[in-house]
């Protein structure tokens, strides 16, 4: 046995341990680079396999943290298209302008780039991607370019009619919305019907409501990974009179612990179709570990107050495509719905099917007047068999858009109508109903709703028009903006949006005794905010209120004004919080804007120490703007600049006064990205 006192150190020649030393570094330095290949390598495996599930929230999250170690095109791809499935258009086109900056994308990214640039209303902008997407395809196909174009054309004339806006008062039924997703309203006797995830059923939207889960864990009982919610439920509202109206889950048991949603009823109440998602009680034999459930349609009789067992469509195949949207026709001879079945022109293309007097159903028919190579969704008819529906393939605003087709008596008209702005936006418009010829509800995502989808009524008017004019300026300059997009939002009301003319300018039509909110947009500028009202406004008056944009330049400094600190201190003093806020603002009105918060200390003190402070106030800076502003924190960047920047002659040594020295303490915003 060795004791350790008989062992002796062995001294090596300074060359010699040099090497030893720098090899051992080597050595540690590639162990360390291993181990975060690796932990990058699994967060993305496990960014993949949430994304591979639908499981997009938590796949977003994971995306993230792998981009900012290795940013790449495959993952700013994946990033882009999860947004887009959960419809978060402003992430969604950050992601997209990323992805196609990167090389080795793809020009088809150039195509969903436009079209969420639709869906953010930022319409010439959309068009020359449009344009680039089909110059950059080979071979370029002229008629499916001037498609795009064009609607976007048709898209800034629809919301530049003012005229014809003011005939259609849109109003959000808060009553039936809830910060959730509320949406497919209609009538039952005394009841408005809906679909919404507000209670322990939950899912944000039903057009994303088929389940994909791990075949070896099943999908979560509770929560919908989709988008993290949960599973949707029926609800309905029972109006009574003067009392309060009752909300409450809709008394049927569909016999399924996920989806619920939408319904239909026929004319006398007795009998309703609706949607549902279920596991099915035996299992195709196959090795698959992913699993994937598609819609199903069932339908159920009432007998007095109770609702039957629900009974299958006959035409549902879970196990291979959906069925799903169900309009009964009041009659109950007809029913409409959509399908992804083979045999299809699009992604979801609409079907009907006819009842015979002994309750048998008819073969689906595909209605190739209507469907188009996108997707057809929540088709209705109305009193003179007219059919409305949504669709993402015919020319519209973005997103899906809500169509009428005319019933000629033989067959549907060629030519398919736009219900246009304020029915359609640059978002999803769907689940139009008709109460009566002139009024009824659509569901939508816009923005100004309380939750993803909101429930809207619709009815259509004639009302004084009050005249608001307007030309949208460059702050400074005073140089008119075309093409700029002007945002009319009145109080609890609808919300309107036009692009100026070539001179800048904007009209709108305002209703009496109401207040508005008026913004100013455009690519390249900060967001102006204006207040109009027309209380105590005579009859046939106008207003003139113009609005001014600030250019942004990038990486220039600008002061916040009162934004000081208490010598030695990090904390945000009251008056400083107030500064504060006004930033919150900017970037919430300013959503894409990513910006360096960057603090300065005066001169005295020890140099490093003043650095390490404006590093502690910036840090203090931007945790306020987070935490109080709710604002995404990979959106600001905390950067201490010490006293390294002086705005005056007060550098070390020099003798200054009190209000001199506060000066240089201040904290400056520069704009990094937008």
């Amino acid at each position: 046995m060795i004791s350790q006192k008989n062992i002796q150190p062995i001294a090596l020649p300074n060359t010699r341990m040099k090497k030893l030393l720098t090899a051992i570094s080597l050595i540690v330095c590639l162990l360390v680079l291993s181990l975060g290949t690796q932990a990058q390598n699994y967060t993305l495996k496990q960014a993949d396999d949430q994304y591979n599930l639908y499981n997009y929230s938590k796949a977003i999250d994971l995306y993230l943290k792998a981009y900012k170690k290795t940013p790449t095109y495959y993952i700013a791809d994946h990033l882009a298209n999860s947004y887009h499935l959960l419809r978060d258009y402003s992430n969604e086109e950050t992601w997209y302008a990323t992805a196609i900056s990167i090389d080795g994308s793809k020009p088809e990214n150039i195509l969903r780039y436009a079209n969420v640039l639709k869906n953010n209303a930022k319409y010439k902008e959309a068009k020359a991607q449009f344009t680039r997407y089909y110059i950059l395809s080979r071979p370029t196909d002229t008629a499916q370019r001037n498609f795009y174009t064009t609607s976007c054309d048709s898209a800034v004339k629809w919301l530049n009619d003012s005229a014809r806006i003011e005939l259609v008062d849109i109003k959000n039924e808060y009553i039936l919305n809830s910060p959730k997703s509320d949406w497919g309203g209609g009538k039952l006797n005394n009841s408005t019907v809906f679909t919404s995830d507000r209670g322990q059923r939950v899912v944000k939207d039903a057009k994303k409501a088929l389940i994909r889960f791990d075949s070896r864990k099943g999908p979560d009982k509770k929560v919908f990974e989709w988008t993290d919610n949960g599973y949707l439920s029926l609800y309905k509202l029972e109006e009574r009179g003067t009392a309060a109206d009752v909300l409450q889950l809709f008394p049927v048991d569909a016999e399924t612990e996920y989806h619920v949603g939408a319904a239909s009823f026929t004319a006398d109440g007795n009998e309703m179709f609706f949607t549902v998602t279920q596991l099915p009680k035996k299992w195709a034999k196959d090795t698959a570990k992913i699993k994937t459930i598609h819609l199903e349609i069932y339908s159920t009789k009432r007998s007095g107050a109770k609702w039957a067992n629900p009974v299958a469509f006959k035409y549902n195949n879970a196990a291979k495509f959906s069925n799903d949207d169900p309009f009964i026709t009041p009659d109950g001879k007809a029913l409409y719905f959509v399908s992804d079945r083979p045999g299809g022109k699009g992604g979801t293309d609409i079907y009907t099917c006819t009842r015979d007097a002994g309750g048998n159903w008819s073969e689906p028919l595909n209605l190739k007047a209507i469907n188009t190579f996108g997707n057809e969704r929540t088709p209705v008819t109305d009193a003179h068999n007219n059919l409305y529906f949504s669709s993402d393939g015919y020319k519209g605003m973005g997103g899906l858009d809500i169509f009428k087709a005319v019933w000629t008596g033989k067959t549907y008209a060629a030519q398919k109508i736009n219900l246009a702005y304020p029915i359609n936006s640059p978002q999803d418009d769907f689940a139009y109903t008709v109460l009566t010829d002139s009024t009824g509800f659509f569901s939508s995502n816009r923005p100004g709703g309380l939750g993803s989808d909101d429930i809207y009524s619709y009815t259509i008017k004639t009302a004084p028009c009050y005249r608001l004019d307007g030309v949208v300026y460059e702050k400074g300059t005073q140089t008119p903006i075309p093409n700029s997009l002007v945002t009319l939002g009145k109080v609890r009301g609808k919300t309107i949006k036009v692009h100026t003319d070539n001179a800048g300018a904007f009209t709108f039509c305002l209703t009496k005794e109401s207040d508005y909110a008026l913004k100013g947009e455009m690519t390249g500028y900060l967001v102006d905010n204006e207040t109009v009202s027309t209380v105590g406004l005579e009859p046939g008056g106008s207003i003139k209120k113009n609005l001014y944009l600030s250019k942004i330049e990038l990486n220039k400094a600008i002061r916040l004004e009162n934004i000081y600190y208490d010598l030695d201190k990090s904390f945000i003093r009251p008056d400083a919080a107030k500064e504060l806020n006004k930033l919150i603002k900017i970037m919430k009105d300013n959503p894409t804007l990513v910006i360096e918060l960057g603090s300065h200390t005066d001169s005295r003190g020890n140099d490093d120490y003043n650095m390490a402070l404006s590093q502690r106030r910036a840090k203090a800076a931007v945790e306020y703007i987070v935490g109080v502003g709710d604002i995404d924190e990979d959106r600001l960047v905390a950067r201490g600049y010490g006293e390294s920047r002086p705005l005056n002659r007060c550098t070390n040594g020099v003798a200054c006064s009190v209000e001199e020295f506060q000066l240089n303490r201040r904290t400056e915003f520069t704009i990094l990205k937008y």
